[in-house]
């Protein structure tokens, strides 16, 4: 029996729950920001977290489709997909008055959302819910953050791992015990705001031999250089308080949100961001803490504390202002 099977639920349920969910994987071409999606899928939800129905669909990115080795999709398989823009509506349908939910949400997220923006279409999605943040909510004793982690957790069986289609299943079957656990523990569930891309240029794609993860050159946003920040330094962060305005934040590492666009809230919630690490540095932001990167071990040395980004992410969505000063009425809302 999978935990699709069992249909009891939490009395009450919450009123605050959201009324339906959209269960999202796509397979890219890769992780950069200049990246396009080469296969979707979504499950729909309703309340409860039962499967309503199902959609999937080839994407033709119109470029090299990056790791084969991973998705499995060839430039043969992919010739005759549609394009993005001809299944934007489709998509929008499943998506419309849904919560967007995926693992890792912030990186589905960013890349659905590019291909709206390119398609010069607003994405029907005001809200996302990423699993790994509600993992983290309901204390799963997960020995990582993989999906297939979260699958056996579950009982869930995986057939066909990256592809789109049985990770979307899989994640569904495994999101709705998640959400009956967080409503019989009246558990608040982690839902940020989405909002549209709003600016975009198209500039033609260098060519890629095989798969390359480096950072590219892109036209996404313009190249500027950042203010200075306006508020002191108020020393390090501290272990079970919010993060303050003023404070120097370094990032070390890949990130699953794009580089930039971390930057950019932190810095828009009152941060200072550092290129390097001193003893002034209030804390280091990085996924991989035992890398021997220079940053990691100044960090490590002046007991600068040390951060993963999906905890960061959420600290930022409740930056307490500096000594003196007040928070914007409309700030920017964090991603995961």
């Amino acid at each position: 029996m999978t935990m699709l099977d069992d249909r009891q639920t939490a009395a009450p349920w919450p009123t605050a729950y959201p009324q339906g969910y959209a269960v999202v994987d796509v397979e890219t071409t890769g992780l950069a920001r200049d990246d396009r999606i080469v296969s979707a899928a979504v499950y729909r939800l309703d309340a409860l977290g039962n499967v309503e129905d199902h959609w999937y669909t080839l994407v033709n990115p119109e470029r090299d489709p990056g790791p084969v080795w991973i998705h499995g999709l060839t430039s043969d398989v992919l010739e005759g997909a549609p394009l993005f823009p001809e299944v934007a509506a489709e998509l929008s349908a499943r998506l419309a008055d849904r919560v967007l939910v995926a693992h890792n949400a912030a990186f589905d997220w960013s890349m659905i959302a590019r291909e709206y923006a390119r398609a010069s279409v607003v994405a029907p999605v005001e809200q996302r819910l990423c699993t790994i943040a509600l993992a983290k909510e309901l204390r799963l004793p997960l020995p990582n953050h993989k999906l297939a982690s979260l699958a056996a957790h579950f009982g869930v069986v995986q057939q066909h791992a990256h592809h789109a289609l049985d990770d979307a299943r899989v994640l569904a079957e495994a999101f709705r015990p998640s959400l009956h656990a967080a409503a019989r523990g009246g558990v608040r569930l982690p839902l940020l705001e989405c909002r549209p891309l709003t600016e975009w240029s198209d500039s033609p794609v260098a060519p890629r031999v095989g798969y390359q993860p480096a950072r590219q050159p892109n036209s996404w946003r313009p190249s500027r250089k950042r203010q200075a920040c306006p508020y002191p330094n108020p020393g390090r962060y501290e272990k079970e308080k919010p993060l303050q305005q003023g404070m120097r934040v370094a990032f070390s590492g890949d990130t699953s949100i794009d580089r930039e666009l971390l930057e950019d809230r932190a810095v828009e919630a009152g941060l200072h961001v550092a290129t390097s690490v001193s003893r002034l540095t209030s804390l280091l932001v990085t996924n991989d803490p035992d890398a021997a990167t220079s940053k990691t071990q100044k960090a490590k040395s002046f007991g600068t504390p040390i951060l993963e980004e999906s905890a960061f992410t959420h600290l930022l969505r409740d930056v307490a202002p500096a000594d003196g000063a007040v928070l914007p009425r409309q700030a920017t809302p964090p991603p995961e």
